[in-house]
């Protein structure tokens, strides 16, 4: 039986938030889907936008849902339902304030942190076992408004740190298919 790995990118749906620090997520897997040469498509009972493509025999879901943020639970219960995916299948991709900028961790459990996506994802799948990539944003200077810097573009001058956040995601990935 072929393997199905179901990335969720975490971030905001809209124009108004698509270059922001929370969207990496979103971005991330959009970065993935070009690589692939695959589109997204609405599911609206499943509540989110979704890319598949097989790579040697297995296949991969990429998932931006459209629950918001801090909602972004119900969205994946719908997802690991409707694929019939244990917590292994799943790997949540969502920006951490907590890491520095160019620091990236991928973790099979933990608690959320300070990410209410990742909290949400926790309270509705039951479990802190779900398996993450977390893309560090967190800079040197100090933040007054954290909510604000948040949903700020992310500047050009760090733009190829993100990237390579993407391209090492894209090796996690890779990993995790054999």
């Amino acid at each position: 039986m072929a393997k199905t790995l179901c990335v969720i990118g975490l971030g905001n749906p809209g124009t108004k938030y698509l270059h922001t620090w929370h969207n990496l997520g979103f971005l991330a897997v959009d970065y993935l889907a070009q690589k692939y040469a695959v589109k997204f498509v609405t599911k609206s009972k499943l509540r989110c936008e979704i890319a598949e493509v097989f790579l040697d025999g297995s296949k991969l879901v990429l998932v931006k849902p459209h629950t918001f943020m801090n909602l972004s639970g119900e969205a994946c219960a719908l997802l690991a339902k409707f694929y019939g995916l244990d917590l292994n299948d799943i790997l949540v991709v969502f920006d951490d304030f907590d890491l520095p900028l160019g620091t990236n961790r991928v973790r099979d459990s933990g608690s959320a942190g300070t990410h209410n996506g990742m909290r949400s994802i926790i309270a509705c799948m039951n479990s802190n076992e779900i398996p993450r990539y977390k893309i560090g944003f967190k800079p040197e200077h100090p933040v007054s408004d954290l909510s604000s810097f948040v949903l700020s573009s992310v500047p050009k001058p760090v733009q190829p740190l993100i990237a390579e956040a993407f391209a090492e995601l894209d090796q996690v990935l890779q990993e995790r298919l054999k």
